[in-house]
């Protein structure tokens, strides 16, 4: 009995959902989750079975697997007021300058908001796997973490160094005094490193993944102009993007993964391309994105969740 019960599991089908990275972009992930939720009647936490992301989504993923928190739970944490907390600094910057002689925010204000939702729990204590990862700048390598292989690293810290994006905010140290920049720079569509590790955490190699995205800046760079850029100009014309763009990620999911892959996602329009645009008006954008999405994805999510 006990071998045919460990048959089932492996062979029965595990879900996992992954976050890419995107800053304030990643609000569009929760109103999408918050549909979900509302249609198909189940909590997202309830549903998957494995929660993966980097950068900000690692955040949106550690709340769903730590805490089994509804999308609208997870939703108010990227309210205005927590936004101000998270992005805060103590010295005046131009928020349309790319050039900068030190970080936008200092990291005090998202430790605080991260301790009062996960405490000094660490991964171990996560209701549902969890993984997110991270670039150790020193060793020149990307760091995985995960609850089952890294159980004692804290929430805090795996989230905060997931996050840490250059520029944005400083370079973050761990407990264990090792240097770490937002794991986005390895890639910002989590899903391949997400399932190399699923498979083994979850036993199984039968595996559906929801990819949430965050808007692709689809705008057009001119190549006449581009010819005469050095740092400065590539830097006004969203290089840091075109390095971070993972679709081709996407692509190898699709061609690897088949049915078991849905990719959520579409071309961020008129939305900021910056990460840290909280404006009225740019929220508002990032929200309807969300709903967009419902629009074009949520019948078929629907039928992708089922068993």
């Amino acid at each position: 009995m006990k071998n045919f019960l460990s048959f089932l599991y492996r062979f029965s089908n595990k879900k996992i959902l992954s976050f890419d990275g995107g800053g304030v972009r990643t609000i569009a992930s929760i109103v999408f989750l918050k549909k979900l939720e509302a249609e198909s009647g189940k909590k997202v936490s309830d549903i998957f079975d494995m929660f993966i992301g980097t950068s900000a989504g690692a955040f949106n993923a550690a709340c769903f697997a730590f805490g089994g928190f509804s999308a609208d739970k997870v939703k108010r944490y990227w309210s205005q007021s927590y936004l101000d907390r998270i992005m805060k600094t103590s010295f005046f910057w131009d928020k349309a300058s790319l050039i900068q002689a030190r970080p936008r925010y200092e990291s005090e204000g998202r430790i605080k908001v991260l301790e009062e939702i996960f405490g000094q729990n660490s991964l171990k204590e996560s209701i549902k796997p969890f993984l997110s990862f991270a670039y150790d700048i020193e060793k020149r390598k990307h760091v995985i973490f995960d609850s089952i292989n890294t159980p004692d690293i804290s929430f805090i810290d795996a989230i905060a160094s997931s996050s840490a994006a250059p520029m944005y905010f400083p370079t973050y140290q761990m407990k264990d005094k090792s240097w770490m920049i937002d794991g986005s720079i390895v890639t910002n569509n989590p899903t391949l490193v997400g399932y190399s590790y699923a498979k083994k955490i979850l036993k199984t190699e039968n595996i559906k993944i929801l990819s949430l995205g965050s808007g692709q800046n689809k705008s057009k760079i001119n190549g006449l102009s581009s010819a005469k850029w050095g740092g400065v100009g590539w830097l006004r014309n969203d290089i840091m993007g075109m390095l971070l763009d993972s679709e081709i990620h996407n692509d190898i999911s699709k061609d690897f993964f088949k049915e078991n892959y849905l990719r959520i996602n579409s071309p961020r329009g008129e939305i900021n391309r910056f990460l840290d645009d909280d404006s009225q008006e740019n929220l508002e954008k990032i929200h309807l994105m969300g709903m967009e999405w419902w629009s074009k994805f949520g019948e078929e999510t629907l039928k992708f969740i089922e068993d």
